[in-house]
């Protein structure tokens, strides 16, 4: 049942996005003269071409070819599964889509291939007609607060999966060396406090990565971003709604500079700012931790997944952000040819255990064994299929780890109830008016990103550096026009 939980925006050009809006026209009715609607079985089988997140796995033609088998007289359609890596996908996305390159379905987030700005940009179908004709089970059975809350103006242009709902980060530890050294990760309450237990790593285990990082890091900041992992966002305690550039913030100015000393001791890889995945870390377990997005029983999950045990301490509150509530969700291109189909097979992989379970863990009697009526545990071919559990559809459907409770599926409902709102919550910011601008921000962010959160450069030379360039591709005008929509959402709203 599961897997790695891992962790940025991008854009498409007007044309290329006109071009996508033209080709969808016809909605939600397939071109396909041979497929048959609802599951029936006349004609050929429709191949559906579907694009998600994480790194590839090497057995994955081989889960494929049994999901294939099992939902083709299901839905008379067979899959071609694509995954791309975590820190590749939103660029190659990128380019697929504004090429053409047929797809049917396709990951998309808050965080990687940006959601709410492909909606606007046509590279999506509106899915309000087809959940309604295709879609009635996952209406039925999702948490209504996922398809509320990734409304775009009003429709839903994807599938958001059945998880958490609020997003709490954590730090993750390798348990066995935190066992050996005897060291006290309840103690941990900020980045700096890291730093007793990073030195005893390293100064004891020379194979070992300290600090597993990946290019795409950004330390724990108290903001609710306008943009994901962009420099401009709202304080989490704030009451006048100000956008802040983070960039001239004394918390992230803060942070930088713990990041870049841990970077200069060693604690950090020295290729991180060109590093996608850690991957290799996690499989060979030579890394002491890292920061992950959490959920209930979470520990028990990677510990599942890696085969050794992993242990997490909060590093934050569990706020419901927009990135959350869109933090995992599966659209359907604007230029498919089988978008009926493409929503039978997302209704089956949101409502079906059998397919849910296969798709995440894969064969049975082969990647893992049923251990109880719901409940599974890996076996050693099972590091051939380590998919993202997180970006497959509804988690309530998986079978349970060895170690969790029975109730683990109502403690997560609990958890999503404990959540709270971050102030942007409901908030979508619409770029329309800034394209040029945040084109532009995204090249700067290119150059300068990686380096200053990986600790890779100075921050005391850099952070300024990169400040005059994100104004100078005008960081500033994208700033005022999202704080005057934030004005206006804010007191239609009565916030």
């Amino acid at each position: 049942m599961s897997k790695n939980k891992k962790r940025v925006s991008l854009l498409l050009t007007s044309m290329m996005a006109l071009s996508l809006a033209l080709t969808a026209c016809g909605g939600g009715n397939t071109n396909n003269e041979n497929a048959s609607g609802n599951g029936g079985k006349a004609g050929k089988p429709v191949e559906l071409i579907w694009y998600t997140i994480g790194p590839p796995q090497k057995d994955m033609n081989m889960v494929v070819d049994e999901v294939n088998k099992y939902i083709q007289p299901k839905i008379n359609a067979t899959l071609k599964m694509n995954m791309i890596d975590f820190g590749d996908y939103t660029q190659k996305m990128q380019v697929k889509v504004a090429s053409g390159e047929p797809m049917d379905i396709m990951f998309t987030s808050s965080w990687a291939f940006d959601y709410v700005q492909n909606a606007r940009k046509g590279a999506f179908m509106e899915l309000d007609d087809l959940l309604e004709k295709y879609g009635k089970d996952i209406k039925d059975t999702i948490d209504p607060a996922f398809l509320e809350g990734s409304k775009v103006d009003g429709h839903n242009y994807a599938v958001p999966a059945n998880k958490e709902l609020p997003a709490q980060e954590v730090w993750r530890f390798n348990k066995d060396l935190v066992d050996k050294y005897k060291l006290d990760i309840d103690k941990v309450d900020s980045i700096e406090s890291l730093e007793p237990l990073l030195k005893t790593i390293k100064e004891n285990e020379p194979n070992i990565t300290p600090y597993a990082m990946v290019k795409d890091f950004m330390p724990v900041l108290p903001f609710d971003y306008i943009i994901e992992k962009m420099p401009m966002a709202v304080y989490m305690d704030t009451k006048d709604y100000k956008v802040v550039n983070i960039l001239e913030t004394p918390e992230l100015k803060n942070s930088l500079e713990t990041i870049r000393k841990y970077y200069k001791a060693g604690y950090i890889s020295p290729e991180v700012a060109t590093t996608t995945s850690v991957d290799d870390l996690y499989k060979s377990s030579n890394w002491f931790m890292d920061r992950a997005t959490s959920q209930p029983m979470a520990d028990n999950l990677w510990s599942a997944s890696y085969g050794y045990p992993v242990v997490s301490k909060p590093a934050s509150k569990p706020y419901i952000y927009n990135w959350s509530v869109m933090g995992s969700m599966q659209a359907i291109s604007a230029n498919s040819p089988n978008p009926d189909k493409a929503m039978e097979f997302l209704n089956l992989l949101n409502t079906d255990p059998v397919l849910r379970n296969m798709i995440d863990s894969g064969i049975e009697g082969v990647h893992y064994e049923k251990v109880g009526e719901n409940r599974m545990k890996n076996l050693p071919e099972s590091k051939n299929y380590d998919m993202p559990t997180f970006s497959l559809g509804n988690i309530m459907l998986n079978y349970l780890n060895e170690e969790d409770p029975d109730d683990k599926w109502e403690i997560f409902k609990k958890f999503n109830d404990s959540g709270v709102n971050a102030p942007l919550l409901g908030f979508n910011f619409d770029t329309s008016k800034v394209t040029s601008e945040i084109a532009a921000v995204q090249n700067v962010k290119e150059e300068f990103w990686a380096p200053l959160m990986t600790g890779t450069v100075d921050p005391n030379e850099y952070l300024a550096k990169a400040n005059e360039k994100f104004k100078a591709a005008g960081l500033d005008k994208i700033i005022a026009e999202a704080q005057s929509q934030i004005d206006a959402w804010k007191a239609a709203n009565n916030k």
